[in-house]
């Protein structure tokens, strides 16, 4: 299943973002989803349509989203959680909308204030207004784990995709380790099972944080398992708002350094993500994380 190349799904200006509480300039956010292009980045989520009440960092998403649809072969996502915002999005030129809810009930309604039933109806409505040739993703958030309910049986988000997948059929469907607690061998697990259950389901990808050191290892995991759609964040920028204590997401150079020496191919330029990554580390209140900086800066275990 897994293809010679691996798409990286750059998260940082929307999940990385929206974990920071100093508004960064909207000038700042372009400038670096500019130098993630010119590093060879060609999928990003930019932003979000979210209520700018509860999230104010992302009040400017369609400032942002107008600028990232401009460039050239950008594939540029944006997470909507309800109809309003994806009606918000779509007014605002947006052709690939990324819908999420939670396999959880109580992390879904902390995250989006709807049972995970009350979404499925909201991505049902959502579909039936896109207009032809916008691209859609469902991003499943606790598909692992959630930070009030624990370990989530493998059977509840099976369950949930039960009435998710027939609504959309050629939907990318994107699992989360909302928490960063899944070990490779659920990730491994709940791939294969899915593949299993929805045999018709070719577009899946895979959504990790780097809570407890594991998001390489997991990412891994799941391009074994045949995903070859990773997300990641620029600097491990990133944490959820309504998952207590998780860190951000697995770092972009990381996955890009690991998938290079593997010899899977990203078509991203590892010394200038490096800038960009250091650039996203100086962020006034950023959470950053990843190895793979520091390592390099070090010349770490590099012979002579």
């Amino acid at each position: 299943m897994t293809s010679a190349t691996l798409q990286i799904v750059e998260v940082g200006p929307r999940d990385g973002f929206q974990s920071i509480d100093d508004v960064i300039p909207t000038e700042s956010k372009i400038a670096l989803i500019d130098g993630l292009y010119a590093s060879g980045v060609r999928r990003m989520e930019a932003t979000a349509f979210v209520s700018t009440r509860a999230v104010p960092q992302l009040a400017d998403a369609s400032d942002v989203l107008a600028h990232a649809n401009d460039l050239p072969g950008l594939d540029c996502q944006v997470l909507v959680p309800s109809v309003r915002q994806a009606e918000r999005a779509l007014d605002a030129g947006t052709r690939h909308i990324a819908f999420v809810l939670s396999v959880s009930e109580k992390h879904n309604l902390g995250n989006v204030k709807r049972t995970p039933e009350q979404s499925v109806a909201d991505y049902a409505a959502i579909c039936d207004i896109l207009p032809a040739g916008t691209k859609m993703r469902l991003n499943l958030a606790t598909a692992f784990d959630c930070p009030y309910d624990g370990s989530m049986p493998a059977e509840s988000t099976l369950c949930l995709l039960d009435a998710l997948v027939p609504i959309f059929p050629s939907a990318e469907i994107c699992l989360c380790d909302t928490t960063g607690r899944v070990t490779p061998d659920r990730v491994a697990g709940l791939f294969q099972m899915a593949a299993d259950r929805f045999p018709g389901s070719e577009n899946w990808a895979f959504h990790g944080h780097d809570t407890f050191g594991l998001g390489v290892a997991n990412a891994v995991a799941a391009w074994n398992a045949g995903i070859s759609v990773l997300d990641s964040s620029f600097a491990g920028l990133g944490g959820c708002p309504f998952a207590p204590g998780a860190t951000g997401n697995v770092a972009t150079e990381d996955l890009v350094w690991t998938f290079e020496a593997m010899g899977v191919g990203t078509s991203i330029d590892l010394t200038a993500l490096l800038s960009v990554a250091d650039q996203g580390t100086r962020l006034p209140g950023a959470q950053f994380g990843g190895r793979v900086r520091d390592a390099v800066r070090a010349r770490a275990c590099i012979g002579n």
